[in-house]
Order: structure tokens, then C-alpha cells, then sequence
């Protein structure tokens, strides 16, 4: 297992410098810089100052190693143009954020507590909801709960965050009494900070909508992922021979055909777990979530390249990295999986 994982490691090295290379040139190549959406009235030669200060006029290889190397070296280096980012008091280079005149990282680390709260919370919740359901659905198959399971489960995963979202807000915060127990608020307090019990109750409140939303759309896809699953294990025939000795129905299910039935559902929570790193950009608009998917569709409309490229390398080295735990998980649920 560990010389598995060794390799797959450096693996993916390769892989992420080929992806990096992809999101840069597919950025590159994209229309619009920060120096176009300047005002008219600068002068042409004012402009062309302002892109060879941001590096536009070097080469793309020399552009694409210096943000790299501002990606993962944050120490003193001898860079003293201000491609992709600046030098700081601190000694340290980092990417800088053409729309925040900041550094990007500074600017997720702020953001990034806004997402965990939201989008974690509705990844956690709806793992407890779909897993169960799940379950209880295949070994009670085509059953009045199974029925309406599937039923809800297809409504949920049909309806688009931007159309559940603004059906709660109508529901929950328009049309339902500020002094009532199911009246919540429909923008998010990014400022709010939990000090006291009233605070937490307050956090609570305003995390209940988006959290609905997500959790909504994240059990509906779960749940059928773990039904198809537990179908396909109830029949086997070691769960026959687990019945023929005696062994009790919720060792069978809970024990023996559970295990094997979570190793496609591992993929499928790995996977989604860079999603909750990445933040929900149609919800965190919606309720006005000062988080990361926030940040990234500001970044696109503000034509922020260094934000964008950042935040796209981010994502797909945790999509990476959750990929390999996932293949490690699956050694440690079925035995028969070995990596030699």
C-alpha cells in the first residue's frame, strides 16, 4: 500500500503540471486583460506601460514559469517585475489579485471559512440523509418509501440551485412572518462572528437556506448512487450463504453487503469533497455567501486571470489528491483489493 501510494504521488506530478499548463493557456488565450476594461480615455501608450508592468509583453514561457513558481514558492526569489503578483514588505512574492490589488491566497484564506461553513455543513448533512436512505430504499425495493424516495430524489436533482433557491427564499423569508420560528434570513452575514449563544443561534439561522439548497441537490444524487449499490450486493450469493448460517438480517445488510456496496459510493464522496474547497458559485450568489465560488465568478466577470488560474489549480489538485484517498479507501473496505 505504501509503495502504491508513493507512485501514485509522483504520478501526479506530471498530471498536475500538465493540467496547470492547460489552465494557463486556456486563460492566455481567452479575450480581455485588466488593461482593456481601463477606462477609454487612457492613452494607447499608457496602456502599453500598464501590460508590460503586469508582464504581457514577455514571453508565454517565461510568464507560465514565473506563476508557477509563485504558486508553490512563497520565499524571497530575484523576481522583480510584477507578473502575476508583487514583492511585499515580508520579503515573499505571491500571486497578486488584479481586482483586489491583494494576494489571491490572503483573499481565500479570508473567504474560505464562509464556504466550510456553508457548503461543508451541507455535504455532512447530506451524507447522514442520503446513506440511510439509501440503504432502507434497496432492501425495501419498489416499497411506498422507496417510491417516494426515487420520486423526491429526481425532483431534487432536476431543480437548479438558482430555482430551489429563490423558492425558499419566497417561502421561508418573503412570505413567512419575521417573528416566526420558520422565518429565516435569505442574505448571508459574512460579517457575523460567533461570540455568544445568540451568535451561534443567529450563524444557525442564516445557514439553514443554502445549506437546504446544496444538502438538497448532494442527497439526491447520493442516495441513488447508494441504492443501485445495495441492489446490486443483495443478491450475491455470499449473501445467501451469510443467511444460510444463521447470521442475523442486520449483520447481513449492516455488515457484509454494506462494506461492499460503499466502495462506488467512496468515489462518488472523495470526489465531491474538492466541491465543498471549491464552494457552490450558483448558491453563494443566490444568498449572497462571501465565499470561494463567490470570489471565482467575481474573478471571471472582473477578467482577474491570476485569481482564476489560482483558485482552477487549487481545485484540481484537491481533485487529485481525493482521488488517490478514494483508491486507498477502497483497499481498506474490500480486502481483495491489494496494491502490490
Amino acid at each position: 500500500m505504501l509503495t502504491y501510494t508513493f507512485r501514485r504521488l509522483a504520478m501526479s506530478v506530471p498530471t498536475l503540471l500538465f493540467i496547470s499548463l492547460a489552465i494557463f493557456l486556456l486563460l492566455k488565450l481567452a479575450p480581455g486583460d485588466p488593461v482593456a476594461n481601463q477606462p477609454l480615455t487612457i492613452p494607447p501608450e499608457v496602456r502599453q506601460k500598464m501590460r508590460e508592468a503586469l508582464g504581457y509583453d514577455q514571453p508565454l514561457v517565461v510568464q507560465y514559469w514565473k506563476w508557477l513558481v509563485q504558486f508553490f514558492w512563497v520565499e524571497p526569489l530575484v523576481l522583480t517585475d510584477h507578473i502575476f503578483g508583487t514583492n511585499f514588505s515580508d520579503g515573499k512574492l505571491r500571486i497578486l489579485s488584479w481586482q483586489h490589488r491583494a494576494p489571491v491566497m490572503d483573499i481565500v484564506v479570508q473567504r474560505l471559512p464562509q464556504t466550510l461553513w456553508v457548503v461543508g455543513t451541507a455535504y455532512v448533512v447530506a451524507i447522514l440523509i442520503a446513506l440511510p436512505i439509501g440503504i432502507y430504499s434497496a432492501y425495501r425495493q419498489y416499497s411506498v418509501f422507496d417510491n417516494a424516495g426515487t420520486f423526491v430524489s429526481m425532483v431534487g436533482f432536476s431543480m437548479p440551485p438558482f430555482f430551489s433557491g429563490v423558492l425558499l427564499i419566497v417561502i421561508f423569508s418573503v412570505n413567512m412572518p419575521r417573528d416566526s420560528f420558520w422565518w429565516f434570513p435569505s442574505i448571508y452575514d459574512t460579517t457575523l462572528r460567533v461570540t455568544s449563544w445568540d451568535t451561534f443561534q443567529a450563524q444557525i439561522r442564516q445557514m439553514v437556506l443554502p445549506v437546504m439548497v446544496l444538502a438538497l441537490q448532494i442527497t439526491s444524487q447520493l442516495s441513488r448512487f447508494m441504492r443501485a449499490s445495495m441492489l446490486d450486493n443483495l443478491n450475491q450469493d455470499y449473501v445467501r450463504t451469510a443467511r444460510a448460517k444463521g447470521l442475523s438480517e442486520w449483520v447481513v445488510v449492516m455488515i457484509h453487503v454494506l462494506r461492499n456496496s460503499m466502495i462506488p459510493v467512496v468515489t462518488v464522496i472523495a470526489l465531491g469533497i474538492p466541491t465543498i474547497f471549491g464552494g457552490a458559485i450558483i448558491t453563494e450568489r443566490v444568498f449572497k455567501v462571501n465565499g470561494i465560488g463567490d470570489q471565482l465568478i467575481g474573478a471571471l466577470f472582473a477578467s482577474d486571470i491570476p485569481t482564476v488560474m489560482t483558485l482552477t489549480f487549487i481545485f484540481a489538485i484537491l481533485i487529485v489528491v481525493f482521488n488517490l484517498i478514494a483508491d486507498i479507501l477502497y483497499g481498506i473496505l474490500d480486502p481483495r483489493i491489494r496494491y502490490d
